[in-house]
């Protein structure tokens, strides 16, 4: 912890190698602005989209906290290059120019949406480093951000999903009449085309006839290695929120209705006119069970902190999907997860407190996990020089 007041120096991880780079400015803005200058000294972390390391410092006040819309993207023009140091030793972030003193954090919170950020690959340097952080482990982001490897853990544990058929690039560029007919063969149309490794819709075709299916499948292609191919539903889109380590709750649901045919990202971020409806219109007992299998996903994927699960609720007959978690969910004005924990009674501000505690919780209960062993004395054997 620093001297300064006593408060906590959060690094806000944001940008990134990766399509999302741009949703990902706008969610860090808004934890900067939102963080408790009383409490917290935020430092924002940019990574640009080439993969390079920059910092700036924010002091936390209020004015400069409601500049930050405007901050991180000076941050990744004009910021000073640092590397992150896996060594929990030594200084977390580095300079690149020696005539540049270190910096130590606190505890990071990534804000970085999709591969390089929500994969597990983040949360793997920052192990390394032996700094707490905000959300799920190496793990638990891995499995989240694959939705093929998700979906099976979650058929095991007895939780619906949507029919899939998982495709791999290499093969689709090998043999492509091949791979049609496996989908033909499972699915009628209209389907669902994405990277299986990605979110905020970004990749994604909803395909109605074959001709539609093969632009569909070199769109997803440019951005995963893996592709998942689904049956569309015609149902309505929920969606609740999941905060804890070892005993998690969940939110009040709430409905997403785009204007579009499907909530793409266009209809995301670059649209109006979807309505996000808080809370969603349901019958009580479909309340209890979307936030049931919520919490029960959240357990079997094995997730630490946060996240949004999103499901799929059949417009006839009622049959309830989930149709995927977000382990790193959007924290922009537009984004469900705070809307829907603030309208459950936590407000932004006490939510990224609780979040900041989760972390930090979680770094205490690794501490206490043994990573070596005692030898007794004069051990020989395979062990002897």
């Amino acid at each position: 912890m620093t001297n300064d007041k006593k408060r906590l120096r959060v690094g806000v991880l944001f940008g990134g190698r990766s399509g999302e780079h741009e949703v990902s400015l706008a969610s860090a803005a808004s934890v900067i602005r939102e963080l408790d200058p009383d409490k917290y000294e935020a430092v924002p972390i940019g990574i640009s989209k080439e993969g390079h390391w920059l910092i700036a410092t924010v002091s936390g006040a209020k004015s400069e906290a409601g500049a930050a819309q405007k901050l991180l993207p000076d941050v990744l023009k004009g910021g000073r290059r640092v590397v992150m140091a896996a060594d929990p030793t030594d200084t977390t972030l580095i300079p690149l120019d020696r005539g540049e003193t270190g910096q130590r954090l606190d505890v990071v919170f990534p804000v970085m949406h999709g591969t390089y950020g929500e994969d597990g690959t983040i949360q793997g340097l920052l192990d390394l480093a032996g700094l707490p952080f905000v959300g799920a482990g190496v793990l638990g982001s891995a499995i989240g951000m694959d939705k093929d490897v998700a979906k099976r853990l979650l058929l095991q544990a007895k939780i619906p999903v949507v029919p899939w058929v998982t495709v791999y690039r290499a093969d689709w560029e090998r043999d492509p009449g091949t791979v049609q007919k496996q989908i033909e063969k499972k699915f009628r149309y209209p389907l669902f085309v994405k990277p299986a490794a990605l979110g905020s819709s970004v990749g994604m075709s909803k395909v109605h006839s074959r001709k539609e299916l093969a632009p569909a499948l070199d769109l997803a292609s440019e951005f995963a290695m893996k592709i998942l191919v689904e049956r569309a539903v015609n149902a309505r889109e929920i969606e609740v929120s999941v905060l804890g380590n070892h005993d998690p709750k969940a939110s009040v649901p709430g409905e997403i209705v785009p204007h579009r045919e499907f909530y793409d990202y266009t209809a995301k971020y670059l649209e109006e006119g979807t309505a996000l409806i808080i809370p969603a219109k349901l019958q009580p007992a479909q309340i209890k069970k979307i936030q049931t299998l919520a919490v029960a996903a959240f357990r079997t994927l094995e997730l630490l902190g946060m996240a949004r699960v999103d499901f799929f609720l059949e417009k006839e007959g009622g049959k309830l999907y989930l149709n995927e978690v977000n382990t790193i969910p959007g924290f922009t004005s537009i984004s469900m997860y705070p809307k829907l924990w603030e309208a459950t009674g936590i407000r932004f501000r006490e939510l990224l407190d609780r979040l900041i505690t989760l972390a930090l919780e979680v770094h205490q209960e690794k501490a206490r996990t043994k990573y070596e062993i005692e030898l007794p004395e004069g051990a020989g054997g395979a062990l002897e020089g």
